[in-house]
């Protein structure tokens, strides 16, 4: 039995968590001071991720040194509001809150996107609500993968279609959509800027791992506490920090669509406990045999989430890369 099967088990993500919560906040005041910056901004979103690092900054540099900003736009869920509100006022951090439908339709957020969906379905408004989910099932089936446009229409009575969403139509929904990212994070480090304060990222393992951020968008912080965490144990830190029950039993969601979307429809195509667990055997070099025993699966099965994992990494390491250079610039000096 290899070092790697006989670590993989179902308890294989548990941990202590108040060692790894005085870590983070060690590493917060230390990257803080190196960057000699006087505090820390976020975006809190509601979510468990940024509701995580919120608590966490407070706890490392004060509550006084944060600072949030909530950032509801047309698409967002009225209860990521409400939960963002509770979590900044639990960890007494001072919150603002900026509405930025207005900005996002200035940039043509809204009216790219609707005039790319109805290039599928030529009936949709403003106002009807829609989504993106992706087709594949990673676990049996052997294909590329692809999404479906999902959309409910009030002048058809609310019922819900969907249709395969050609390529060019695909890109030019999710370019107008991570508009929403990217204005947020221009908000996120004005404000720092403002307060010479550092910007932080609230990526977990999995996504940072997988590339499910934005390139200028989420995906750009000055510091990154949680991004060694798998998504589990994000919700497990939670659950230890206290946060509000809405937060830490909530299902982890987009929040960027009009229509209600999980992440797992929308890039991971699995539930994150059994990604968490998945890219765990696959990182550690877990035969599929080997995890598939411990997760009840077929070889085949795993071995097909792990073709995954790995295309997805080749996405993230491109999202991940520096600018490319046509000439290496010659830091060195005089000494």
């Amino acid at each position: 039995m290899t070092t790697a099967m006989a670590a993989f088990s179902k308890d294989v993500l548990k941990m202590d968590y108040a060692a790894s919560a005085a870590e983070i906040e060690a590493g917060l005041r230390a990257l803080t001071g190196r960057l000699h910056r006087r505090g820390l901004v976020l975006g809190v979103s509601g979510g468990i991720d940024s509701s995580v690092c919120a608590s966490l900054a407070a706890r490392a540099v004060g509550p006084g040194r944060v600072r949030a900003l909530l950032m509801p736009e047309r698409d967002s869920s009225p209860s990521s509001l409400a939960k963002g509100k509770a979590v900044c006022e639990q960890a007494g951090i001072r919150y603002d809150i900026m509405d930025l439908t207005q900005p996002l339709e200035a940039l043509g957020c809204y009216s790219k996107r609707d005039e790319a969906i109805r290039k599928v379905f030529p009936q949709f408004r403003p106002g009807d609500r829609f989504k993106i989910a992706v087709a594949q099932d990673v676990l049996n089936a052997d294909r590329m993968n692809y999404f479906t446009l999902v959309v409910r229409m009030a002048a058809d009575d609310g019922r819900q279609v969907s249709a395969r969403m050609p390529l060019d139509v695909y890109l030019a929904v999710v370019a107008a959509t991570n508009l929403k990212q990217r204005v947020r994070k221009l908000t996120e480090y004005t404000l720092a800027e403002e307060l010479n304060y550092a910007v932080i990222g609230t990526p977990n393992l999995l996504e940072y791992d997988q590339g499910f951020f934005v390139r200028g968008g989420d995906g750009l912080a000055d510091i990154k506490p949680i991004a060694h965490l798998y998504k589990t144990q994000v919700f497990g830190m939670g659950r230890f920090l206290g946060l509000p029950k809405e937060v830490v039993e909530q299902t982890p969601s987009t929040d960027t669509y009009s229509l209600p979307q999980t992440q797992e429809e929308f890039y991971f195509a699995l539930a994150y406990p059994e990604m968490d667990m998945l890219l765990w055997a696959y990182t550690h070099g877990v035969a599929a045999e080997d995890a598939g025993r411990v997760m009840g699966l077929r070889a085949d099965q795993v071995g097909r989430a792990y073709r995954d994992i790995e295309a997805k990494r080749r996405v993230s390491r491109q999202l991940h890369a520096p600018a490319l250079l046509v000439r290496e610039h010659d830091w060195s000096g005089p000494g």
